[in-house]
């Protein structure tokens, strides 16, 4: 009896992994059509999130007023409203903001991942890790030598690519439960 009702949540859970799943693929090449509206959507919701962390770090700062760390706490929540304030208020501006971000991240990502490669060659597969290390930091030196321009399509490219791809990771997963036997 007990496997029958892990088998009914584990069949809700595949059940609901699919349904998870089709909505990244769709919202995915939603992002791909538009990846102008699929920026300024991820920099407002990014806005949004700044503001809101920044509302609940102001508010904890208040109410440990005696902690040594007051100062710091009610700063950095001051900075996430302002940060999140800009970004709300002028999404394109803030595309090129997150934009350099994404480049500097990819490119220093990249190099890391490349010296990381160099220092596994003599294990197998080392190789893979270089070829990684190197997208990453072609994908960066891209990024920053198209901006401005690249910020008003790129985070909705990157966006629709990993909606994408998770989608396609969970739909897999989901006929995997199922194919277990778990209905």
């Amino acid at each position: 009896m007990a496997d029958h009702g892990v088998n009914e949540g584990f069949g809700r859970t595949w059940t609901w992994m699919a349904v998870l799943a089709v909505i990244c693929i769709i919202g995915g090449f939603m992002a791909l059509i538009n990846p102008f509206g699929a920026t300024i959507l991820a920099v407002v919701l990014a806005g949004w999130i700044f503001l809101m962390q920044g509302v609940i770090q102001v508010v904890h700062a208040f109410r440990v007023r005696d902690w040594p760390g007051f100062i710091w706490s009610l700063g950095l929540g001051v900075l996430s409203l302002i940060v999140g304030f800009v970004l709300v208020a002028d999404p394109l501006a803030g595309s090129v903001s997150l934009t350099l971000l994404v480049a500097v991240l990819l490119l220093m990502t990249g190099v890391a991942k490349t010296m990381f490669g160099f220092a596994l060659r003599p294990a197998s597969g080392w190789v893979w890790v270089l070829v990684s290390g190197l997208v990453s930091a072609v994908l960066g030196v891209m990024i920053l030598a198209g901006l401005p321009a690249t910020a008003t399509t790129i985070l909705g490219l990157l966006l629709g690519i990993e909606l994408i791809s998770n989608g396609v990771l969970f739909l897999f997963v989901a006929l995997g439960l199922r194919k277990m036997g778990y209905r």
